[in-house]
C-alpha cells in the first residue's frame, strides 16, 4: 500500500513538472508517466482468478486557496486540504465489488485526522441492467450533487446543490442502477437519514431517490444529449443528518457538441420545520479550448418562498452565517487538465450576492477568488 501511495503523490509533482515543461508534449506525459504512475494503484490485477480480480487503492487529495472580499467582510486562506480520502476496491468472485474509503481531514493532528467512513458497500452487477449495492454509499441528485468531487468543472458544487441536495453524501442503504435499454438509465435507492460517520445506527428515519435518465440518439458519437429526473421523498425527522426538505425534485440536462459543453439543473423542494420552499436554477456553459484547457461560466439563481430559506455557498458561508431570500451568483473559472478528471488545476472567479428581505444577518455582496489542484486514483 506505501508503494501505491507514494506512486500517486509522485504522480501530481510529475504533472506540475510537465506542465511547466513545453517541450514535453501532453501525449508523452500520459504515456510515458501518467499511465505508468497511476499504475502504481492497482496493486493486483488478474482476470482469470476466479476468486480475486483486481485489487486497487481508491482516493482522493484536494487543496484550496481562497481569498474573498465582500461588504460585510473578508475571508482568505492561502493553504486548506480540502479533502484526503483513501481506501480500496476489490473485484472480487466475477460479479462482485467490494469498497471501503474513509474520509480524513489533514488540517487536524495526526491524531484527529480521520473524519468518517465514506464509502463502505459492497456490491453485485450481473450486467448492465443492474448494479446493486448495499451499506454506506454516496446517494447523489441534483446536477452537482450526483457529480463525484473528483469530476466537478468548478472549484466547489454550486449553491443551489448545497441548499437543496444532502450536504452528508454517505448514507447507508440500499441502492439499484442500471440501463433500461440503451438509452434509458434508472437508479432507485433507499437510505437511512442518520448521520453517523461510520454504518448507520438508524436512530433516525429515511429517504428515497428515484432517478430516470435519457441519453439522445442520433448524435455523433463524439457529441451526446441527456436528460435526466431526480426525485427525493425524504420523511419528516428532526434528527435526520439531510436538508430539512420533504420532497425534491430535479430536472438535469447535459450537452456536449464538439468543444462546447452545457449543462443546466432545475430543481425545487419542499421545506418542513420552519424551512421555506426552495426553488433554483444552474446554467453552466463550457468551452474546450484543447484536451488539457478548458473555461468554465456559471450562472446560478436561487429563491425561497419565505424569509431565510436560503445558505451561502462555502467561502461566502465564512463571511455571513446568516440566510437570506434570494441568491444570485456568476462563476468564471479555468481548468487545466494535465491527467484528465485525475489531475487538474482547477481557478474560479465568482461574484455572489443574497438579498436578506428580513434583514437580520443574511445579506452578502462580494467578490471571490480560488484555485485548487484535485488529484484522484
Amino acid at each position: 500500500m506505501k508503494s501505491g501511495f507514494r506512486g500517486i503523490v509522485a504522480a501530481a509533482l510529475a504533472g506540475v513538472i510537465g506542465a511547466a515543461a513545453p517541450w514535453v508534449s501532453a501525449q508523452e506525459a500520459e504515456d510515458s508517466a501518467f499511465d505508468r504512475i497511476w499504475s502504481h494503484a492497482t496493486l493486483y490485477e488478474n482476470a482469470e482468478n476466479p476468486n480475486i480480480q483486481k485489487f486497487a487503492l481508491s482516493g482522493r487529495l484536494q487543496v484550496d486557496s481562497a481569498w474573498f472580499d465582500a461588504d460585510q467582510g473578508q475571508y482568505s486562506d492561502a493553504f486548506r486540504w480540502r479533502r484526503f480520502r483513501f481506501g480500496f476496491t476489490a473485484d472480487v468472485f466475477q460479479d462482485w465489488e467490494v469498497k471501503v474509503e474513509a474520509d480524513f481531514d489533514l488540517n487536524e493532528s495526526l491524531g484527529d485526522a480521520y473524519a468518517r467512513l465514506t464509502d463502505a458497500y459492497v456490491a453485485w452487477t450481473p450486467g448492465e441492467y443492474l448494479k446493486l449495492k448495499l451499506l454506506k454509499q454516496s446517494a447523489g441528485f441534483t446536477l452537482d450533487g450526483a457529480t463525484s468531487s473528483k469530476k466537478l468543472l468548478t472549484m466547489q458544487r454550486n449553491n443551489l446543490t448545497n441548499n437543496l441536495w444532502f450536504t452528508n453524501e454517505y448514507f447507508t442503504g440500499i441502492d439499484a442502477k442500471g440501463m433500461i435499454d440503451q438509452r434509458w438509465r434508472y437508479r432507485a435507492g433507499i437510505y437511512s437519514s442518520d448521520g453517523s460517520p461510520e454504518l448507520s445506527h438508524f436512530d433516525a428515519s429515511w429517504f428515497t431517490l428515484l432517478s430516470l435518465g435519457y441519453q439522445f440518439a442520433g448524435m455523433p458519437e463524439s457529441d451526446s444529449g441527456t436528460i435526466r429526473f431526480d426525485y427525493v421523498y425524504n420523511d419528516e425527522d428532526p434528527d435526520a443528518a439531510t436538508r430539512d426538505f420533504s420532497q425534491v425534485l430535479s430536472l438535469v440536462t447535459q450537452w456536449k457538441i464538439g468543444p462546447w459543453g452545457l449543462r443546466t439543473d432545475l430543481a425545487g423542494g419542499t421545506g418542513y420545520a420552519g424551512q421555506s420552499d426552495v426553488w433554483g436554477v444552474v446554467l453552466m456553459p463550457s468551452f474546450d479550448f484543447s484536451p488539457r484547457i478548458q473555461t468554465v461560466l456559471r450562472y446560478t439563481y436561487l429563491s425561497s418562498a419565505g424569509d431565510n430559506g436560503l445558505r451561502l455557498a462555502r467561502y461566502a458561508n465564512r463571511i455571513v452565517q446568516g440566510r437570506g431570500n434570494e441568491y444570485n451568483e456568476i462563476y468564471a473559472g479555468l481548468n487545466v487538465f494535465f491527467y484528465g478528471h485525475k489531475l487538474k488545476w482547477q481557478t474560479g472567479l465568482e461574484y455572489d450576492s443574497m438579498r436578506d428581505d428580513a434583514n437580520d444577518g443574511g445579506e452578502y455582496s462580494g467578490w471571490g477568488l480560488s484555485t485548487g489542484l484535485r488529484v484522484s486514483w
